[in-house]
Order: C-alpha cells, then structure tokens, then sequence
C-alpha cells in the first residue's frame, strides 16, 4: 500500500458489471476503500511497483446478487429434511440461516433479496458468525391473507414489498393468497416509497401486475412478448428465475421424485408424473425464448435462483442461472450486469455492483481467462471488500477435525 492509504490493483482482466465489453491488463487504484481510477496497468507507477497486489493472471468480477433466496429453508431434496428444517427450533433455523449465508459468500453472492421472514434470524445468525461473513441482506413485506376489500393496506415493515399474484412455478398450491386485481391496485397504491416485487405467470397475470404499477415481474413464465415490450417501456425489471424450471425438467426426466444438484444427481422414491417432462422441457425452452426476445428489446433483467428451493442451493446457483442466460444468447458481460449491477441498484445496495470510479472496491477475483467463466465462480481466487482482502473468504479452507 502507498504511504497515503492508496492501494493498486493490476488484473489480467476486468469486467466491470455495467455490460461493457472486457477490459484487458486494467489498474485499479483504491483510496480508502472507494475506486479513485481506472486505467492501463502500463500506468503502474514505477516507484510503487514493489507495493501492489499482482492480479494480472486473474479476472476481476462484480459481486453478485440474488434477487430470490430463501435463507431459512433448506434446499435439500428429501423431505424428511424438508419437513425437519420447517419445524426446527430457534437455535437450529439460525445456524442454517448462518450456513447459507456462508454458502452465498463463498460463491461471490454479496446480496440477497429473502422470500422468508428471516429478520430475526439475521439477527442472531450474525452472533454465531465469524466476522465478516455477513453479506447485505433485502427483507421483504408480503400483504395479510386477511386483506379485506375496504381499507388499505398496512406495511408490517421489510425493504421492499412481494406479493405472490401466481403461484411459483414449481408450486401446484402457491404458498401466498391469489389476490384479485383491485386487491393488487389497492397494494400498490398504498405501499409508499418501497418498490413491489409481483411474482407473477401467464399473460393475463402479468399484464395486470403491469397496469398495477409494480416494479418488478418475478419468474414471468409463459407472458408473452407483449408484455416484455411494456415492461421495456416501462423500465419494470424482470427477474426470470430460469434455473427453476431447469431443475424441474430435471426432477421430472427419471420416472421419480428427482431433483438436480447441478453436476450431480440425487433419486428419490416417487412415481412419474404423466407429462411432466414433456411439460417443463416445453415450459424452459420457452422461458429461454422470452429471455432471448428481453435482450433484444431492451428489458432490465436481474437474476434471482430460488435458491433454498428443493435442489437449488445458495451461492453455487448463481452460476448455473448465469450459464442459463448465456444459453439465450447474452454476451458475458451482459450477464454479469444482471448478475450484479441492475439487482444491486433496483434493491438499494449501495456498497455492491458496478465496480467504477467512486464506488465501493468489492469485488470477486478468479485465476485464469474470461472463456473460463462462469464456472471459475465455483473456485474463487479471491474477494475484497472495501478494497481490502475479506477476512472471511478462504480460497482453501481448514476443515475441522
């Protein structure tokens, strides 16, 4: 470091989170935590060169975010867990919450917006935490099922307001009341400065929760260009969850209960749901469809894994939802910007996201070139935060014995 506080970073290569084009042999000069420049690492100064941190057979990487976790259950495919996680005590639903957090930081997941009511459990999950571990966290308020037609609505608190309009796709009941549109309007028009997130599917659905005034669809399956073309409009951001059906196509392609670990497989007991493979192959190669048409007519997206979903696990998610926008035909860089900037500023986190001049220097390091990612995010080199290596990210860690 530099005798007045400023640090350099060399990086074989950068991508920056805002959807720009990679950035080659880049020199990251950081002041107290903030990016005071950007620049060819031709530009090192000489007299420093003994003092900066040498990143340059590395790629430096926005940290990512979220946008649809549930920290509280787990995501593990027999429901004896299942149904042990829901009913478990106090002490035992803080460690998980704990672990998944650790899960997320190891991975590069900074951020995250919960669908689970975890206020309390952040609370003291963080006692039991080495320091450092914590990343920025994104409650939610979700309307009363008691809601009546007359009188408004009344926040209960959280960040920002959801409301389950549809069932989650993988859901045959969904977990929220349906409310109807007036309900839906009358929501909305009460929930002051918070923005709403609307987890919304079919064509009818959406376009209502549009008319609403939301500002985020969440999962969207089966809209419609129609309404991606008001939503670009708009500039509502639409959060696709795409691995979800990834992992139902999965889960119904063995004639049992299955569910997919990403690289691995795990079978359960069960009987074959008629159609069912048919169903979601059909429901992910037209969710990868809207994905493609969204790219094109220019709707914010960010990205939001479902994690804590069965089969769908915190942190190591992320990269697999980033292979699928890939699939779709986003650029790296454009993936990396949903992955992490458009999340970031549509839930307020202000230390996360683009890395530029003025911002926060938090950031994910990986060994090796750009056609290597995203799966270099499973390893990572490093992490900084604040400009500062993270006391609590490990590259190799000590298991204890």
């Amino acid at each position: 470091m530099h005798t007045d506080g400023t640090r350099f970073i060399v990086a074989g290569s950068l991508i920056d989170g805002s959807g720009a084009n990679v950035r080659k042999n880049v020199l990251l000069t950081v002041k107290e935590g903030i990016i005071t420049a950007i620049d060819s690492a031709a530009h090192l100064p000489r007299k420093d060169r003994a003092l900066i941190d040498d990143f340059s057979y590395c790629t430096i990487l926005p940290p990512l975010v979220d946008c649809s976790v549930s920290l509280s259950r787990s995501p593990s495919v027999d429901m004896r867990v299942q149904l042990s996680s829901k009913d478990a005590g106090l002490s035992e639903k803080t460690a998980m919450v704990a672990r998944h957090i650790n899960y997320c930081g190891a991975y590069g997941v900074l951020g995250v917006a919960v669908n689970d009511d975890i206020t309390n459990l952040v609370e003291h999950s963080r006692r039991v935490m080495e320091p450092g571990r914590a990343i920025d966290i994104r409650t939610f308020d979700r309307p009363s099922p008691d809601l009546k037609d007359c009188g408004p609505y009344k926040s209960t608190g959280g960040d920002f307001l959801k409301i389950g309009y549809s069932a989650n796709i993988e859901d045959e009941d969904g977990p929220y009341p349906r409310f109807d549109h007036d309900a839906l309007c009358r929501i909305l028009q009460h929930r002051g400065r918070r923005k709403a997130v609307v987890v919304a599917n079919g064509v009818r659905q959406v376009e209502e929760a549009i008319e609403a005034g939301c500002e985020a669809i969440e999962q969207g399956y089966g809209m419609g260009e129609d309404n991606l073309k008001r939503m670009a409009n708009k500039g509502i951001l639409w959060i696709p969850s795409v691995l979800r059906a990834k992992n139902a196509l999965d889960g119904a392609g063995s004639g049992g209960d299955v569910c997919c670990r990403f690289s691995q497989r795990y079978v359960a007991p069960g009987k074959p749901v008629p159609g069912a493979e048919a169903f979601w192959k059909k429901m992910l190669a037209e969710h990868l469809r809207q994905l493609r048409f969204a790219r094109n007519v220019g709707v914010t997206t960010a990205m939001g894994t479902g994690a804590g979903s069965m089969g769908i696990l915190h942190g190591e998610s992320m990269v697999e939802e980033m292979k699928l926008f890939i699939k779709a035909g986003w650029s790296l860089a454009e993936t990396f910007r949903s992955a992490s900037e458009n999340g970031a500023r549509f839930f307020g986190m202000e230390n996360l996201g683009q890395l530029c001049v003025g911002r926060k220097a938090t950031f994910l390091i990986t060994r090796g070139s750009v056609q290597q990612l995203p799966r270099k995010l499973s390893y990572l080199e490093g992490i900084y935060v604040d400009g500062m290596p993270s006391i609590a990210y490990h590259k190799n860690p000590v298991k204890p014995s």
